[in-house]
């Protein structure tokens, strides 16, 4: 393991070959006659963060490819791994969902926010909800950092709103998060009464926790509750959600001394698991949510693809081109770009990446900077919709792949 971010990246040399020998392998598009025929085209983008949705980046990507080769079938598919931008790719994908919005939710530092939530399959035996932590409880909600105060009460008001709704499943995109309350706030907001030694409720933040003295109180859950996250992390100790990720969030030595503890007498009152792989996820959701709600974590991109139909459109692909802000090392690591890649080896379908700075390169994997294509990241940044555009008519004046 050579790096690693609250979002869970996480590159190993097995991956790295494996990508490196599968693209090795005979491709489709390497014949001069494909300029002609009609190919199948899949466009599966993570979101450009900040920038540009999943869904956008898609769609600019498309009209620039049908600006050059039109007989195509260009299918859009925008992609995330439950971070931001999860519910509107999702949504894009699965335009068969509804979406709800909800207001008056309690934000990270305390002040109201409105979120929405997707509702899949409503009306049936399989209504999903997908709810993104970072809509209610992320870091673009602060205006200051708050380690020590930033509360999840608002992601267990939407998981409310969803079941509420009838929803049975609900997923949970942990990406992005503001917090370090071990999910306390969320299971506040579900149910659970965390009371101190007189009886009181302690106040929200996961540093109150540490004044935690009794648990009471009968939790709502969900009949199936899927929390997506690539992170490894255990809830304590030096490899913990304090330790890791709280310097992220705005925690100093000493604050990251007092969430640790707090977490610590948190979990030995709650009870459950605090050493396994994801406990430590979105600053100790993972634990709340398995211990608090028998959630079961999952890697996000891989569970993402497969609800948005990614399997099935590369079994009958002839290219899939994928993209992000910056395609790095890290890419390929538990992040979109790095799952997309990968199933397109499995399936022997030509790849290509389109990101807005490119500081990797892989073997056999054609790949187009906007940055490089504007003369200069600003450039891109000032119009990026154009920049996509042209980046798809270049991709599509390609033709054919040369390896």
């Amino acid at each position: 393991m050579t790096s690693r971010s609250e979002d869970g990246d996480e590159i190993t040399n097995e991956l790295r070959n494996k990508l490196t020998n599968e693209v090795r392998k005979e491709r489709r598009l390497s014949d001069p006659a494909d300029r002609g025929r009609i190919l199948t085209v899949v466009i599966a983008p993570d979101s450009f963060k900040g920038t540009v949705p999943a869904a956008d980046a898609a769609t600019a990507v498309a009209e620039g490819w049908h600006a050059v080769r039109e007989q195509d079938e260009v299918l859009t598919i925008p992609l995330a791994d439950g971070g931001e931008g999860t519910v509107a790719a999702v949504a894009a994908a699965r335009p068969d969902g509804v979406l709800h919005r909800v207001d008056g939710l309690r934000g990270p530092d305390g002040r109201q926010v409105s979120a929405s939530w997707l509702e899949l399959d409503p009306g049936t035996p399989d209504s999903t909800a997908v709810i993104e932590m970072a809509s209610v409880s992320g870091l673009p909600l602060m205006d200051r950092l708050d380690p020590l105060g930033a509360t999840t009460y608002g992601l267990g008001q939407l998981i409310n709103a969803a079941l509420d709704s009838g929803c049975r499943t609900v997923i949970v995109g942990a990406g992005g998060s503001a917090t370090t309350d071990g999910g306390a706030g969320a299971l506040a907001a579900l149910g659970l009464h965390l009371l101190d030694d007189h009886g009181r409720p302690v106040p929200y933040g996961g540093a109150e926790l540490g004044r935690l003295a009794k648990i009471t109180g009968r939790v709502r859950r969900p009949e199936k509750l899927i929390m997506l996250s690539d992170v490894d992390a255990p809830l304590l100790g030096p490899r913990g959600a304090a330790a890791v990720f709280g310097p992220q969030k705005g925690a100093d030595p000493e604050q990251i001394v007092i969430l640790d503890a707090a977490l610590s007498r948190f979990a030995a009152l709650l009870g459950g698991p605090t050493d396994e792989p994801g406990m430590g996820a979105a600053g100790g959701l993972g634990y709340g949510l398995v211990a608090g709600l028998g959630a079961v974590i999952t890697p996000g991109a891989p569970y993402l693809a497969g609800l948005a139909g990614l399997p099935v459109a590369l079994a009958r692909a002839d290219l899939v081109i994928s993209g992000e802000g910056r395609f790095d090392e890290t890419s390929l690591g538990g992040k979109v770009v790095g799952y997309v890649l990968t199933q397109a080896a499995a399936h022997q379908v030509d790849s290509m990446i389109i990101a807005g700075q490119v500081a990797h390169r892989v073997d056999g994997i054609a790949a187009l900077s906007l940055a490089e294509l504007s003369g200069s990241t600003q450039a891109a940044l000032a119009d990026p919709i154009h920049w996509l555009r042209l980046a798809g008519s270049r991709a599509a004046a390609s033709l054919p792949v040369t390896h």
